[in-house]
Protein backbone atom coordinates (compact mmCIF):
# COMPACT_ATOMS: atom_id res chain seq x y z
CA UNK A 1 0.00 0.00 0.00
CA UNK A 2 1.36 3.61 -1.15
CA UNK A 3 1.13 5.79 2.12
CA UNK A 4 0.23 9.43 1.74
CA UNK A 5 3.14 12.16 1.72
CA UNK A 6 1.25 14.01 4.09
CA UNK A 7 0.05 11.04 6.22
CA UNK A 8 3.47 10.77 8.39
CA UNK A 9 6.70 12.64 9.13
CA UNK A 10 9.78 11.93 6.61
CA UNK A 11 13.19 11.35 7.91
CA UNK A 12 15.67 13.95 7.16
CA UNK A 13 18.52 12.84 4.72
CA UNK A 14 21.86 12.52 6.23
CA UNK A 15 23.76 16.22 5.70
CA UNK A 16 20.56 18.06 5.31
CA UNK A 17 20.57 21.18 8.22
CA UNK A 18 17.97 21.18 10.38
CA UNK A 19 14.75 23.23 9.45
CA UNK A 20 15.74 26.98 10.65
CA UNK A 21 13.59 29.14 13.03
CA UNK A 22 10.40 31.45 11.44
CA UNK A 23 12.20 33.75 9.73
CA UNK A 24 15.80 32.88 10.53
CA UNK A 25 18.91 31.27 8.45
CA UNK A 26 20.40 28.08 9.04
CA UNK A 27 23.66 29.34 9.87
CA UNK A 28 22.09 32.15 12.68
CA UNK A 29 24.28 32.05 16.03
CA UNK A 30 22.98 31.57 19.75
CA UNK A 31 21.98 35.13 20.38
CA UNK A 32 24.23 36.42 23.39
CA UNK A 33 23.50 36.10 26.93
CA UNK A 34 22.55 39.15 28.33
CA UNK A 35 24.59 41.42 30.31
CA UNK A 36 24.62 41.42 33.81
CA UNK A 37 22.92 43.48 36.05
CA UNK A 38 24.59 47.27 36.57
CA UNK A 39 26.15 47.26 39.76
CA UNK A 40 25.30 49.70 42.09
CA UNK A 41 27.46 52.48 42.72
CA UNK A 42 30.05 51.83 45.52
CA UNK A 43 28.93 54.54 48.67
CA UNK A 44 30.87 57.58 49.34
CA UNK A 45 33.65 56.66 52.35
CA UNK A 46 33.88 59.34 54.79
CA UNK A 47 36.92 59.23 57.17
CA UNK A 48 36.12 60.61 60.25
CA UNK A 49 38.62 61.63 62.92
CA UNK A 50 37.89 61.87 66.28
CA UNK A 51 39.87 63.69 68.74
CA UNK A 52 39.95 61.64 72.53
CA UNK A 53 39.81 63.99 75.61
CA UNK A 54 43.39 63.41 77.47
CA UNK A 55 43.06 60.54 80.04
CA UNK A 56 39.70 59.32 79.18
CA UNK A 57 40.17 55.59 78.93
CA UNK A 58 37.55 54.31 76.06
CA UNK A 59 37.49 51.59 73.83
CA UNK A 60 37.77 52.31 70.19
CA UNK A 61 34.97 50.62 69.43
CA UNK A 62 32.71 52.55 71.74
CA UNK A 63 33.59 55.65 69.98
CA UNK A 64 33.41 54.48 67.02
CA UNK A 65 29.75 53.27 67.56
CA UNK A 66 29.05 56.29 69.03
CA UNK A 67 30.32 58.56 66.66
CA UNK A 68 28.28 56.92 64.25
CA UNK A 69 25.04 57.31 66.03
CA UNK A 70 26.24 60.99 66.42
CA UNK A 71 26.53 61.40 63.06
CA UNK A 72 23.51 59.32 61.70
CA UNK A 73 21.23 61.73 64.30
CA UNK A 74 22.03 64.77 61.64
CA UNK A 75 20.99 63.04 59.03
CA UNK A 76 23.59 64.87 56.60
CA UNK A 77 27.17 65.73 57.00
CA UNK A 78 29.43 68.58 55.31
CA UNK A 79 33.13 67.04 54.62
CA UNK A 80 36.16 69.40 55.57
CA UNK A 81 33.78 70.33 58.58
CA UNK A 82 34.98 69.59 62.00
CA UNK A 83 32.05 69.68 64.58
CA UNK A 84 32.67 70.75 67.96
CA UNK A 85 29.56 70.34 70.06
CA UNK A 86 28.74 66.54 69.88
CA UNK A 87 26.06 64.40 71.41
CA UNK A 88 26.06 63.51 74.99
CA UNK A 89 27.37 60.35 74.45
CA UNK A 90 30.38 61.16 72.68
CA UNK A 91 31.11 64.56 74.10
CA UNK A 92 32.31 62.18 76.98
CA UNK A 93 35.12 60.89 75.77
CA UNK A 94 35.68 63.21 72.44
CA UNK A 95 36.46 66.73 72.09
CA UNK A 96 36.05 67.27 68.30
CA UNK A 97 35.14 64.84 65.19
CA UNK A 98 36.30 66.02 61.60
CA UNK A 99 34.47 64.66 58.26
CA UNK A 100 36.38 64.36 55.15
CA UNK A 101 35.71 63.37 52.03
CA UNK A 102 38.18 60.28 50.93
CA UNK A 103 38.91 61.35 47.47
CA UNK A 104 40.57 64.25 49.18
CA UNK A 105 38.67 66.90 47.51
CA UNK A 106 39.28 70.24 49.65
CA UNK A 107 35.86 71.48 48.67
CA UNK A 108 32.97 71.04 50.99
CA UNK A 109 30.13 68.53 50.48
CA UNK A 110 26.98 67.96 52.01
CA UNK A 111 26.14 64.12 52.01
CA UNK A 112 23.08 62.11 53.79
CA UNK A 113 24.91 60.12 56.36
CA UNK A 114 22.76 57.06 55.50
CA UNK A 115 23.99 56.79 52.06
CA UNK A 116 27.83 56.62 53.19
CA UNK A 117 30.16 54.10 54.75
CA UNK A 118 31.67 56.11 57.42
CA UNK A 119 35.20 54.91 58.39
CA UNK A 120 36.37 56.21 61.89
CA UNK A 121 39.79 56.85 63.10
CA UNK A 122 39.92 57.56 66.97
CA UNK A 123 42.93 59.06 68.17
CA UNK A 124 45.01 61.58 71.15
CA UNK A 125 46.37 64.32 70.63
CA UNK A 126 50.28 63.95 72.12
CA UNK A 127 50.63 67.35 73.86
CA UNK A 128 54.63 66.94 74.78
CA UNK A 129 56.59 68.99 72.49
CA UNK A 130 59.12 68.39 70.32
CA UNK A 131 62.41 66.18 71.74
CA UNK A 132 66.32 67.04 70.52
CA UNK A 133 68.17 63.43 69.62
CA UNK A 134 71.91 64.49 69.60
CA UNK A 135 75.43 62.26 68.10
CA UNK A 136 78.04 62.38 68.94
CA UNK A 137 81.62 63.89 67.26
CA UNK A 138 84.77 64.81 67.86
CA UNK A 139 83.34 68.16 69.42
CA UNK A 140 80.77 66.39 71.92
CA UNK A 141 77.15 66.04 71.64
CA UNK A 142 76.03 68.14 68.86
CA UNK A 143 71.81 68.35 68.00
CA UNK A 144 71.10 66.10 64.55
CA UNK A 145 67.53 65.58 64.53
CA UNK A 146 63.83 66.99 66.15
CA UNK A 147 61.93 64.40 67.36
CA UNK A 148 57.62 64.08 67.64
CA UNK A 149 55.15 61.72 68.96
CA UNK A 150 52.37 61.95 66.99
CA UNK A 151 49.35 62.79 66.72
CA UNK A 152 50.70 65.53 68.27
CA UNK A 153 49.03 69.21 69.32
CA UNK A 154 51.92 70.74 67.41
CA UNK A 155 50.14 69.57 63.79
CA UNK A 156 46.59 69.80 64.54
CA UNK A 157 45.18 71.52 61.88
CA UNK A 158 48.29 71.84 59.56
CA UNK A 159 46.72 69.30 57.03
CA UNK A 160 44.00 71.55 56.42
CA UNK A 161 45.83 74.50 56.21
CA UNK A 162 47.51 73.31 53.15
CA UNK A 163 45.80 74.41 49.87
CA UNK A 164 46.99 72.86 46.42
CA UNK A 165 46.17 73.49 42.74
CA UNK A 166 46.88 69.23 42.56
CA UNK A 167 45.67 66.64 44.30
CA UNK A 168 49.22 65.99 45.73
CA UNK A 169 47.41 65.56 49.63
CA UNK A 170 45.47 62.51 48.42
CA UNK A 171 48.24 61.21 45.91
CA UNK A 172 50.91 61.05 49.00
CA UNK A 173 48.23 59.34 51.36
CA UNK A 174 47.35 56.99 48.07
CA UNK A 175 51.33 56.29 47.56
CA UNK A 176 51.40 55.09 51.57
CA UNK A 177 48.93 52.39 50.80
CA UNK A 178 50.20 51.66 48.34
CA UNK A 179 53.31 50.75 49.80
CA UNK A 180 51.66 48.61 52.26
CA UNK A 181 49.30 46.74 50.40
CA UNK A 182 52.97 45.62 48.40
CA UNK A 183 54.01 45.03 51.58
CA UNK A 184 51.22 42.87 53.21
CA UNK A 185 50.59 40.89 50.05
CA UNK A 186 54.36 39.85 49.99
CA UNK A 187 55.35 41.85 46.71
CA UNK A 188 59.13 40.72 45.73
CA UNK A 189 60.90 43.95 45.88
CA UNK A 190 63.53 42.43 43.32
CA UNK A 191 60.56 42.26 40.79
CA UNK A 192 58.78 45.57 40.93
CA UNK A 193 61.07 48.25 43.34
CA UNK A 194 59.81 51.03 45.79
CA UNK A 195 61.81 52.32 48.06
CA UNK A 196 59.40 54.47 50.61
CA UNK A 197 60.81 57.69 49.70
CA UNK A 198 59.35 61.22 48.40
CA UNK A 199 60.80 64.10 47.26
CA UNK A 200 59.24 67.47 46.91
CA UNK A 201 60.78 70.29 45.48
CA UNK A 202 60.43 74.23 44.59
CA UNK A 203 60.57 77.23 45.50
CA UNK A 204 60.97 78.44 49.25
CA UNK A 205 58.43 79.38 51.59
CA UNK A 206 55.58 76.80 49.31
CA UNK A 207 55.04 74.97 52.34
CA UNK A 208 57.11 71.66 51.53
CA UNK A 209 58.30 71.12 55.00
CA UNK A 210 54.69 71.63 56.39
CA UNK A 211 53.25 69.04 53.54
CA UNK A 212 56.09 66.50 54.80
CA UNK A 213 54.84 67.14 58.68
CA UNK A 214 51.32 67.11 57.69
CA UNK A 215 51.42 63.91 55.87
CA UNK A 216 52.88 62.14 58.92
CA UNK A 217 50.37 63.49 61.26
CA UNK A 218 47.77 62.73 59.02
CA UNK A 219 49.01 58.97 58.68
CA UNK A 220 49.30 58.42 62.14
CA UNK A 221 45.40 59.51 62.20
CA UNK A 222 44.32 57.14 59.88
CA UNK A 223 46.64 54.26 60.12
CA UNK A 224 46.02 54.60 64.20
CA UNK A 225 44.23 51.35 63.99
CA UNK A 226 47.31 49.60 62.56
CA UNK A 227 50.36 51.06 64.57
CA UNK A 228 49.65 52.34 68.18
CA UNK A 229 51.54 55.55 67.62
CA UNK A 230 53.81 57.40 65.00
CA UNK A 231 57.23 58.71 65.07
CA UNK A 232 58.28 62.21 63.18
CA UNK A 233 62.18 62.44 62.99
CA UNK A 234 63.41 65.79 61.44
CA UNK A 235 67.04 65.38 60.48
CA UNK A 236 68.88 68.67 60.72
CA UNK A 237 71.19 68.18 57.48
CA UNK A 238 73.48 70.68 58.39
CA UNK A 239 74.19 69.42 61.40
CA UNK A 240 75.06 66.27 60.63
CA UNK A 241 78.80 68.17 58.22
CA UNK A 242 81.38 67.97 61.18
CA UNK A 243 83.75 70.83 61.02
CA UNK A 244 85.97 67.82 60.76
CA UNK A 245 84.46 67.03 57.16
CA UNK A 246 85.98 63.09 57.46
CA UNK A 247 82.95 62.65 60.55
CA UNK A 248 80.18 63.37 58.59
CA UNK A 249 79.60 59.91 56.97
CA UNK A 250 79.94 58.48 60.84
CA UNK A 251 77.95 60.88 62.18
CA UNK A 252 74.58 59.67 59.25
CA UNK A 253 75.07 56.30 60.16
CA UNK A 254 75.30 57.13 64.04
CA UNK A 255 71.52 59.80 62.91
CA UNK A 256 70.49 55.96 61.39
CA UNK A 257 71.20 53.42 63.30
CA UNK A 258 69.15 55.48 66.49
CA UNK A 259 66.29 55.77 63.80
CA UNK A 260 66.94 51.73 63.18
CA UNK A 261 65.65 51.53 67.05
CA UNK A 262 62.72 53.19 66.37
CA UNK A 263 61.86 51.00 63.43
CA UNK A 264 62.54 47.84 65.00
CA UNK A 265 59.38 48.58 67.00
CA UNK A 266 56.51 47.24 64.79
CA UNK A 267 53.86 49.40 66.25
CA UNK A 268 55.76 52.68 65.41
CA UNK A 269 55.18 53.95 61.94
CA UNK A 270 58.11 56.45 61.53
CA UNK A 271 58.35 59.06 59.29
CA UNK A 272 62.22 60.30 58.58
CA UNK A 273 62.12 63.96 57.68
CA UNK A 274 65.13 65.28 56.02
CA UNK A 275 64.59 69.05 55.24
CA UNK A 276 66.90 70.90 52.85
CA UNK A 277 68.05 67.17 51.47
CA UNK A 278 70.11 69.19 49.11
CA UNK A 279 72.78 70.11 51.69
CA UNK A 280 73.43 66.37 52.28
CA UNK A 281 73.46 64.98 48.90
CA UNK A 282 75.27 68.07 46.86
CA UNK A 283 78.07 66.80 48.69
CA UNK A 284 79.64 64.19 45.57
CA UNK A 285 78.72 67.43 43.19
CA UNK A 286 81.06 69.56 45.34
CA UNK A 287 83.87 66.89 46.03
CA UNK A 288 85.85 68.28 43.05
CA UNK A 289 86.69 71.32 44.42
CA UNK A 290 87.00 69.46 48.09
CA UNK A 291 90.38 68.89 49.64
CA UNK A 292 89.36 65.43 50.31
CA UNK A 293 87.25 64.32 47.46
CA UNK A 294 86.75 60.99 48.97
CA UNK A 295 85.55 62.45 52.30
CA UNK A 296 82.33 64.49 50.21
CA UNK A 297 81.45 61.32 48.70
CA UNK A 298 81.18 59.15 52.03
CA UNK A 299 78.52 61.43 53.30
CA UNK A 300 76.52 60.54 49.84
CA UNK A 301 77.25 57.21 49.99
CA UNK A 302 76.41 56.95 53.59
CA UNK A 303 73.02 58.15 53.29
CA UNK A 304 71.77 55.85 50.07
CA UNK A 305 73.43 53.11 52.13
CA UNK A 306 71.15 53.54 54.93
CA UNK A 307 68.22 54.44 52.67
CA UNK A 308 68.31 51.13 50.92
CA UNK A 309 68.95 49.14 53.97
CA UNK A 310 65.18 51.03 55.93
CA UNK A 311 63.33 50.44 52.92
CA UNK A 312 62.65 46.96 53.27
CA UNK A 313 60.56 47.80 56.54
CA UNK A 314 56.62 48.19 56.08
CA UNK A 315 56.82 50.80 59.06
CA UNK A 316 58.82 53.42 57.71
CA UNK A 317 58.60 56.54 55.10
CA UNK A 318 60.83 58.89 53.78
CA UNK A 319 60.00 62.33 53.24
CA UNK A 320 62.76 64.68 52.02
CA UNK A 321 62.56 68.51 50.65
CA UNK A 322 64.76 70.71 48.68
CA UNK A 323 64.93 74.04 47.39
CA UNK A 324 67.45 73.76 44.55
CA UNK A 325 66.46 70.97 42.49
CA UNK A 326 69.39 71.02 40.44
CA UNK A 327 71.72 70.74 42.99
CA UNK A 328 70.59 67.42 44.35
CA UNK A 329 72.48 64.27 43.94
CA UNK A 330 71.38 61.86 40.74
CA UNK A 331 71.48 58.69 42.71
CA UNK A 332 69.46 60.23 45.47
CA UNK A 333 67.05 61.82 42.93
CA UNK A 334 66.71 57.75 41.35
CA UNK A 335 65.64 56.53 44.82
CA UNK A 336 62.66 58.53 45.13
CA UNK A 337 59.55 57.17 44.50
CA UNK A 338 57.76 60.09 43.80
CA UNK A 339 59.10 63.70 42.88
CA UNK A 340 56.48 66.47 43.40
CA UNK A 341 56.99 69.81 42.26
CA UNK A 342 55.27 72.10 44.65
CA UNK A 343 54.75 75.47 42.90
CA UNK A 344 53.78 79.23 44.02
CA UNK A 345 49.90 79.07 44.88
CA UNK A 346 48.06 80.38 41.88
CA UNK A 347 45.01 83.03 42.31
CA UNK A 348 42.80 80.21 43.13
CA UNK A 349 44.76 78.45 45.89
CA UNK A 350 45.57 82.45 47.02
CA UNK A 351 42.03 82.96 47.28
CA UNK A 352 41.37 79.76 49.47
CA UNK A 353 43.78 80.84 51.40
CA UNK A 354 42.52 83.83 52.08
CA UNK A 355 38.74 82.83 52.51
CA UNK A 356 40.40 80.61 55.12
CA UNK A 357 42.02 83.39 56.92
CA UNK A 358 39.03 85.64 56.83
CA UNK A 359 36.85 83.00 58.04
CA UNK A 360 39.62 82.66 61.15
CA UNK A 361 39.50 85.85 62.12
CA UNK A 362 35.17 86.42 61.91
CA UNK A 363 35.37 83.20 64.09
CA UNK A 364 37.95 84.95 67.10
CA UNK A 365 35.49 88.25 65.84
CA UNK A 366 38.46 89.76 64.99
CA UNK A 367 36.32 90.86 61.54
CA UNK A 368 33.36 92.01 63.41
CA UNK A 369 31.14 90.37 60.36
CA UNK A 370 28.74 87.75 59.51
CA UNK A 371 28.79 88.16 56.37
CA UNK A 372 29.81 84.79 54.32
CA UNK A 373 32.91 84.61 51.80
CA UNK A 374 31.83 82.80 48.66
CA UNK A 375 33.61 79.85 47.85
CA UNK A 376 35.39 80.33 44.21
CA UNK A 377 33.41 77.60 42.72
CA UNK A 378 30.13 79.72 43.85
CA UNK A 379 31.68 82.64 42.20
CA UNK A 380 32.23 81.40 39.10
CA UNK A 381 28.25 79.97 38.93
CA UNK A 382 27.39 83.46 39.84
CA UNK A 383 30.14 84.64 36.64
CA UNK A 384 31.45 86.74 39.18
CA UNK A 385 28.19 89.53 38.87
CA UNK A 386 28.70 92.01 41.32
CA UNK A 387 25.99 92.05 43.85
CA UNK A 388 25.10 92.88 47.99
CA UNK A 389 25.85 89.11 48.63
CA UNK A 390 28.76 89.02 46.39
CA UNK A 391 30.81 92.16 46.75
CA UNK A 392 33.63 91.37 49.81
CA UNK A 393 34.00 87.80 47.93
CA UNK A 394 34.66 89.52 44.12
CA UNK A 395 36.70 91.75 46.23
CA UNK A 396 39.08 89.26 48.43
CA UNK A 397 39.41 87.66 44.75
CA UNK A 398 40.61 90.83 43.02
CA UNK A 399 43.20 90.51 46.24
CA UNK A 400 44.13 87.10 45.24
CA UNK A 401 44.98 87.74 41.99
CA UNK A 402 46.95 90.79 42.78
CA UNK A 403 48.86 88.26 45.17
CA UNK A 404 50.01 86.30 42.35
CA UNK A 405 54.18 85.24 42.88
CA UNK A 406 53.78 85.44 46.78
CA UNK A 407 54.68 82.31 48.77
CA UNK A 408 52.08 80.37 51.12
CA UNK A 409 54.00 81.55 54.02
CA UNK A 410 53.53 84.61 52.53
CA UNK A 411 50.11 84.70 52.27
CA UNK A 412 49.62 83.40 56.21
CA UNK A 413 51.28 86.27 57.19
CA UNK A 414 49.37 89.04 55.70
CA UNK A 415 46.27 89.15 57.25
CA UNK A 416 48.69 89.76 60.47
CA UNK A 417 50.29 92.28 59.02
CA UNK A 418 47.20 93.78 57.73
CA UNK A 419 45.68 94.20 61.31
CA UNK A 420 49.24 95.55 62.85
CA UNK A 421 50.22 98.36 59.99
CA UNK A 422 46.55 99.56 59.37
CA UNK A 423 44.14 98.64 61.41
CA UNK A 424 43.82 101.02 64.61
CA UNK A 425 41.25 99.07 66.61
CA UNK A 426 41.22 95.42 68.15
CA UNK A 427 38.20 94.70 65.47
CA UNK A 428 37.26 95.36 61.90
CA UNK A 429 34.40 95.86 59.39
CA UNK A 430 34.83 93.41 56.64
CA UNK A 431 35.58 96.26 54.23
CA UNK A 432 38.13 97.71 56.73
CA UNK A 433 40.02 94.70 56.77
CA UNK A 434 39.82 94.28 53.09
CA UNK A 435 40.80 97.41 53.10
CA UNK A 436 43.97 96.97 55.10
CA UNK A 437 44.62 93.45 53.46
CA UNK A 438 44.83 95.28 49.87
CA UNK A 439 47.67 97.36 51.50
CA UNK A 440 49.58 94.70 53.37
CA UNK A 441 49.66 93.00 49.76
CA UNK A 442 50.79 96.63 47.97
CA UNK A 443 53.37 96.76 50.98
CA UNK A 444 54.86 93.31 50.83
CA UNK A 445 56.06 93.71 46.70
CA UNK A 446 56.99 97.48 47.19
CA UNK A 447 59.18 96.29 50.35
CA UNK A 448 60.71 93.32 47.71
CA UNK A 449 61.20 95.98 45.13
CA UNK A 450 63.23 98.30 47.57
CA UNK A 451 65.06 95.21 49.19
CA UNK A 452 66.60 94.03 45.17
CA UNK A 453 66.99 97.56 44.57
CA UNK A 454 69.47 98.01 48.04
Amino acid sequence: MNGDASAGPRARPAGDAPPSRAGGDADTHPAPPPPPPAQPPAPPILDVEIVLKLGCATDRARVCKHAREFLTSLRTVTTCTTYMSLGEKLSASAVEVAVFDRTGSQESRCYTVSECQLVCHPHRLEESGPEVEEVEDEAGDMPAATQWILPSRDFHGLWDSLIYETNIKQQLLNFVSTTLLFSDKGVNGNVISWNRVVLLHGPPGTGKTSLCKALAQKLAIRMSDRYAYGQLIEINSHSLFSKWFSESGKLVQKMFTKIQELIDDPKALVCVLIDEVESLTAARRASSSSAEPSDAIRVVNALLTQIDQIKRFPNVLILTTSNITGAIDLAFVDRADIKQFIDLPSPAAIYKIYRSCVEELVRTRIISSAEKLFSLHNLELTQYVGNAATQSSLRLWQIAQASRGLSGRTLRKLPFLAHALFITTPSATMSEFLSALEAAVAKQFQDRTELSNS
